[in-house]
């Protein structure tokens, strides 16, 4: 990079840039579930229909972000987000013109799923804390994730805005725009590798056979997969879930907006909890009182304060994982290979997406109810809990035989 590149990709600029990328990338993603009840309707489509094309698009996202990782760890997550905006923009605009399930299934799910892996926001978090020292790793990872709560916010509101002006069709169209705003974001990021980072250090091979070696890890890779399972479900069904009980289908789009409004103080809260606190005993207690909020979403009245009150809290605990997981993966092994070992935890992550987003629509459409669903995420979740006590914090000893990172 150019002295003049340099000067100007300052730590305050990617980590902007890299906001914004999870704001739009994650906004845009999340607003996909409005989208149920009106395709559906107008195809003559079965919930399960769009549940498998969401499910598989949340199956390649996982599968394409260790590939993504790996790139962007060799060649600089700014190229790996470019390619990935084209064909997010790609997917998005071909669900508006699918018209069978085939084409739904192509376009929503795997070219929509290969499109956010490559533009992740997980992607632009891994150049951000290679910007800023390890002191402020988590406090960074949960701006990152913050970031993508505030796109939450605003892109549900403007999802079902543009749903009610224009329809469903011209309101995906309208969505795709957004995806080719994170070209220009992308560019911003620095476009490689620091040779302080490339030189003297393990190979990829070697990262990747410590890490799977490692119990914390694969157990952190298990847990990750309830979080999937919770998150991916609640996007896709919760607004057909309101409208099911009998509500006003815009107190479902209130709810998701809730969810990103109050993830953005959870996510704040988990990068400095992170800070002073063990983040595998934060996960722990983060993973149990999902259970219980989704318990007492069962067993309390069914009324709008009672739906706006889970969400609001579910919002809490909503991507309050992300920083911790992400920085548990951080200080454990260090942030060369962070972007592919994150996207290993990942894979986990969205093949519970896949099960939770898949089996809601296929139990629905047998049982005519989603609470199987909310029972087992109250299983999983106490689950979670569980599996992320014995994981083992401390960096790895090959580290500790590094020269310490410098502080911005």
């Amino acid at each position: 990079m150019s002295l003049l590149t340099r000067q100007w990709r300052t730590p305050w600029v990617v980590v902007v840039a890299g906001c914004l990328i999870s704001v739009i990338g994650f906004g845009v993603r999340s607003s996909f579930g409005l989208f149920l009840e009106p395709m559906t309707a107008d195809q003559g489509w079965s919930r399960e229909t769009f549940g498998l094309a969401m499910a598989l698009q949340n199956l390649f996202w996982g599968l394409g972000l260790p590939i993504a990782g790996m790139l962007a760890d060799k060649w600089g997550s700014s190229r790996v987000i470019i390619g990935g905006a084209v064909a997010y923009f790609a997917g998005v605009y071909g669900m508006a013109l699918s018209d069978s399930h085939a084409l739904l299934y192509l376009t929503g799910g795997v070219l929509c799923g290969l499109g956010i892996a490559f533009s992740a926001f997980t992607l632009a978090m891994a150049s951000m804390v290679r910007v800023v020292g390890p002191e402020r790793r988590s406090l960074v990872l949960g701006v990152g994730t913050a970031a993508g709560s505030l796109g939450q916010v605003l892109f549900s509101p403007i999802g079902q805005g543009f749903i009610n002006g224009f329809g469903w069709q011209q309101a995906l169209i309208m969505m795709s725009c957004f995806a080719l705003i994170l070209i220009p974001l992308a560019w911003m990021l620095p476009h490689g590798v620091s040779g302080s980072q490339a030189q003297n250090e393990q190979t990829l091979q070697a990262a990747l056979g410590e890490a799977l070696s490692h119990r914390g890890y694969v157990l952190l890779t298990l847990g990750f997969f309830v979080c999937g399972f919770h998150v991916a479900f609640i996007t896709v069904h919760f607004p057909a879930y309101v409208r099911d009980i009998g509500l006003d289908p815009n107190i479902g789009a209130y709810s998701l907006a809730l969810i990103g409004l109050f993830n953005i103080a959870g996510s704040l809260l988990s990068g400095m909890a992170g800070q002073r606190y063990s983040m595998k005993l934060s996960l722990s207690v983060i993973y149990t009182a999902r259970a219980l909020v989704i318990a007492a979403l069962l067993l309390l009245p069914k009324t709008p304060l009672v739906v706006l009150g889970f969400a609001a809290i579910m919002g809490l605990l909503w991507l309050s994982t992300v920083p911790l997981t992400t920085g548990i993966v951080a200080q454990v092994f260090g942030t060369r290979y962070m972007a592919t070992l994150f996207g290993i935890v990942f894979l986990s992550h969205q093949i519970g997406s896949f099960l939770g987003v898949w089996l809601g629509g296929r139990l629905y459409d047998s049982s005519g109810s989603y609470d199987s669903m909310w029972v087992a995420g109250i299983v999983l979740g106490l689950l979670a809990a569980l599996l992320h006590l014995p994981i083992n914090e401390s960096p790895v000893a090959r580290l500790s035989r590094l020269p310490s990172e410098p502080s911005p």
